[in-house]
């Protein structure tokens, strides 16, 4: 039996993923990670993730002090359509000013629960070498991180986003 997802702090409330979402994620990860023009955000977020992939995706949302829903986190996730047994999360944030509050833990477990629904048995992500924080957050829910090599003292896999684009592979196994 699976513990229920832990419950949002008071103020935020969760939503799936919608279209219009599209631009203001777009806008909140560069400002969230001091990237606000980079171009390749685009790359990494095209709005068909926005379109077609919502069935596991979800926003947080804070109530600013005008009483009006702001941003403070999303997931994006999608069951495989190769490997159906597996969902897999292609992009997560939280808004730096709230991190360490559970939300992305609250978000993850939300998708545990969905993914075992749809009969799923596995979770897949990846994260790059020197995004330890992401590491260590991915270990504390049961993630296993795996590669081919040690890059930049992690097992990840070289290449494995293109050329030059190392990226830590990691796993967890639903119960």
């Amino acid at each position: 039996m699976t513990n229920p997802a832990p419950a949002l702090p008071a103020g935020f409330g969760s939503r799936p993923l919608l279209e219009s979402d599209h631009l203001p994620v777009l806008a909140a990860v560069g400002e969230w990670w001091g990237t606000p023009q980079a171009p390749e955000l685009g790359l990494l977020l095209p709005r068909l993730f926005f379109q077609h992939f919502t069935v596991l995706s979800e926003v947080v949302e804070v109530t600013d002090d005008a009483g009006s829903p702001r941003l403070a986190a999303f997931l994006i996730a999608f069951q495989s359509a190769t490997h159906p047994d597996r969902v897999y999360i292609h992009f997560v944030g939280v808004d730096p000013q709230w991190r360490g509050r559970g939300i992305a833990a609250g978000l993850y477990e939300r998708l545990f629960s969905a993914a075992r629904a749809l009969g799923c048995t596995r979770v897949d992500a990846i994260t790059s070498p020197a995004n330890r924080g992401s590491q260590a957050f991915h270990a504390a829910l049961g993630f296993t991180a795996h590669g081919d090599q040690q890059i930049e003292g992690v097992a990840a896999y070289a290449d494995y986003d293109g050329p030059g684009h190392a990226r830590v592979a990691l796993t967890r196994t639903l119960d």
